[in-house]
């Protein structure tokens, strides 16, 4: 690491020490006291000079080949630009003022080398400020393969987009401030024009075939037609074709992998378990990449210098790139990301952060990270304010985001999303701020497979997509009056596993059905608006809601047609509130704690219910029946077994059936106040027996007869 030189009255040692170049000058050579001669001694003592402009006017002839010097400052001594050189008296390098330095007027032979151990700080160029452009001293480093840290310790300019390709390197800017005014304008729809752009090279070896069968999920085992095209360690870019009849970018398969065996001729195994299954006849396209690996950016503070795709400016790319890390970038106004990847592999974003960048409505701009084609990565600790994402995954696999947090989200995008081009094996833990998954269009598939959020905390959560096997662990979402007053959270019933989460309004939707596993709610506080849809029309899958409250409740609608399953839940109605309209073809109440509401069959279908385990329906509602049923063209089975149901006033029904084509059982029910009303013209059988009937009167009931059994109840 680069430091301040000794002043002149130090000693040779702690000169050395000091200046950090002990190890880089000859031992037992002795440092010159005095000030720089026109004609240097020729006995390879090592020079002492001030400045690099005093090692410039150097009179360099009498020197042999290298002899070399310490300069103790760049402009002037002290200054952080101390380095030491060799003199190469062959050297045609090209001077850049820093690693390479020509004496003043020559154009022949002979330049001073800068020693250092591969750490170069922007000092020893002569960059103190952000006064002028240090784009070539940024050049002359990164490509120097010699150079594996690059440090700056002041503020800096930078005016070009640069583009390298370039491995095993560390960019540490030290906290300071980055600025790009005036930065060279970037072309239509570039996020990868960054001010520090890398990206590894596709080769032009290819191999694209069709798969003779079905390429199972979870394998890292692929068909290829020869694997003597694939060598161990490679890296190759694999993707699928489009999904045929889906949309123009819907593919289940595009990363970036590493070859780790050759399995027999005709297979490899590769370094991921793929998400999808792969049908026969598909075809895959593999490209082989020199990726760039293991190239860091850290440290720095970052302004946008324009508004719009053209002038706006932003810090960091990486493309075709293995293990590329950034940390500590702290932006503000950027265009697009901050820390753009596509076909990435094994990375860590972490302590970053955005805020107010110039638009949040331009598709793709606004963000904080985006990350396309990526696997194995972490972004961590990172927050914006005021941003459409901070974090974008897409056609990503096997990444966390951990302890991120996302607030002004009011007016723009949500901090948190996937783009739903088939997504799998994303963790979400710990975060804050608005959240949708796999949400961005028909483009791209809208699907996502085992994605786990947990411990996270917003105003709006939606999953309503093809996402297949969600999971939502101690989710809260808080009603916020300036975004969504309903306080959302949205889920497909496509295996979807929800425990401990608490939201005013919930609802479930179904756009996929590809999970074997059932969609369970459990262990949830919901607070619905009066008329809410919990179930949606299109839901045909079983949903279950286990030790779940709802308070509040008024008319809350299940329209869907698939099987619901109430256990221990416990439902609260409103002041006067209408029952549960229950469009279900299979209601299930098991157990649980029903007061001021009900349930209202739609009879829109035919419906079967079924109340049992000890299940209290208490008060009254709106329709006055805890259990009834709307006039309809569905036939209507009831089966209550078990109920416990205490009507509030003589007027109450515990069940009222008066409507459409009914068969009716009850046994070993009670009964407490209010009515019985069971038409005998709704009713083709009925069995009630064995029932506590205390107080209740029975304001209609079918007479005996062979599909009609009432007798044998407890009447008090």
């Amino acid at each position: 690491m680069s430091v301040h030189a000794s002043s002149a009255a130090s000693s040779r040692r702690n000169l050395l020490r000091a200046s950090g170049l002990a190890g880089l000058v000859v031992a037992g050579s002795a440092v010159a006291t005095g000030p720089a001669q026109a004609a240097p001694d020729r006995t390879g003592n090592v020079l002492r000079l001030d400045t690099v402009a005093a090692l410039r006017a150097l009179n360099t002839k009498p020197l042999t080949h290298g002899t070399q010097a310490v300069v103790a400052g760049y402009r002037t001594p002290g200054d952080g630009g101390t380095m030491a050189l060799r003199w190469d008296n062959k050297s045609t390098a090209t001077h850049n003022g820093g690693t390479v330095i020509a004496p003043n007027g020559t154009t022949n032979t002979g330049r001073w080398h800068q020693l250092h151990t591969g750490t170069l700080d922007f000092r020893t160029f002569g960059h103190f400020d952000a006064d002028t452009p240090a784009d070539n001293a940024l050049d002359a480093m990164v490509n120097d393969p010699t150079v594996h840290r690059i440090e700056a310790h002041t503020d800096l300019l930078l005016t070009q987009r640069h583009l390298y390709n370039r491995s095993n390197i560390e960019l540490d800017f030290g906290g300071h401030h980055l600025h790009t005014t005036g930065i060279e304008k970037n072309t239509h729809d570039n996020p990868f024009g960054a001010v520090l752009s890398f990206r590894g090279t596709p080769t032009d070896t290819t191999v694209k075939h069709a798969l003779a069968a079905e390429v199972i999920e979870l394998t890292d085992t692929f068909p290829v037609p020869d694997a003597k095209a694939f060598a161990v360690g490679q890296w190759w870019a694999v993707q699928v074709d489009p999904v045929a009849g889906g949309g123009r970018d819907e593919r289940e398969l595009q990363k970036l992998v590493e070859i780790t065996e050759i399995v027999d001729a005709g297979h490899i195994r590769i370094g991921y378990l793929n998400g999808w299954e792969l049908a026969e006849g598909r075809t895959l396209a593999w490209t082989r990449v020199d990726p760039v690996r293991n190239t860091h950016i850290r440290n720095m503070l970052f302004e946008g210098a324009g508004p719009d795709e053209y002038t706006g400016s932003h810090p960091v790319s990486f493309e075709y790139a293995v293990g590329c890390d950034v940390s500590g970038i702290h932006a503000t106004g950027t265009f697009w990301p901050v820390i753009m990847r596509r076909w990435c592999t094994r990375f860590r974003t972490e302590d970053c952060s955005l805020k107010n960048p110039p638009t949040v409505e331009y598709g793709g701009a606004g963000y904080l990270t985006q990350q396309i084609y990526c696997l194995y990565g972490r972004v961590a600790d990172c927050t914006t304010s005021n941003v459409r994402h901070l974090n974008d995954l897409t056609a990503s696999a096997y990444c966390t985001v951990v302890n991120c947090h996302g607030d002004g989200d009011d007016a723009g995008g949500n901090p948190f999303t996937t783009h739903g081009q088939y997504e799998h094996d994303l963790l979400f833990d710990g975060n804050s701020g608005l959240m949708d998954i796999a949400n961005s269009g028909a483009q791209w598939g809208i699907s996502a497979k085992r994605i786990t959020v947990r411990r996270h905390v917003c105003s709006w959560f939606t999953a309503n997509t093809k996402i297949t096997d969600l999971t939502l662990e101690d989710i809260t979402v808080i009603a916020r009056p300036t975004f969504d007053q309903a306080g959302t959270l949205t889920v497909n019933a496509d295996g979807a596993q929800v425990r401990g989460c608490t939201a005013k309004t919930f609802a479930v939707a179904q756009r996929s059905a590809r999970s074997g596993r059932p969609t369970t709610i459990s262990d949830c506080t919901f607070e619905p608006a009066a008329g809410a849809v919990l179930v949606q029309t299109p839901v045909t899958a079983p949903v279950h809601f286990v030790r779940c409250t709802f308070q509040g409740v008024d008319g809350a609608i299940l329209r869907g047609a698939g099987p619901v399953h109430f256990t221990d839940c416990t439902l609260t109605g409103a002041e006067n509130a209408a029952p549960l309209s229950i469009g279900s073809a299979d209601l299930r109440i098991d157990g649980g704690t029903y007061d001021n509401t009900g349930i209202e069959l739609s009879g829109v279908r035919d419906q079967r219910i079924t109340v049992t385990g000890g299940a209290r329906f208490t008060g009254s509602n709106k329709a006055g029946a805890l259990l009834g049923r709307a006039d309809g063209p569905g036939r209507a089975t009831w089966d209550i077994t078990g109920l416990s149901s205490a009507a509030t006033g003589p007027d109450t029904a515990h069940v009222r059936i008066a409507d459409g084509t009914n068969h009716y059982a009850a046994t070993g029910s009670r009964f407490t106040g209010g009515t019985l009303h069971l038409a005998p013209e709704a009713l083709a059988s009925v069995l009630h027996t064995t029932c506590v009937e205390d107080g209740t009167r029975r304001s209609a009931m079918p007479p005996a007869g062979d599909t009609v059994r009432t007798d044998g109840n407890l009447i008090l």
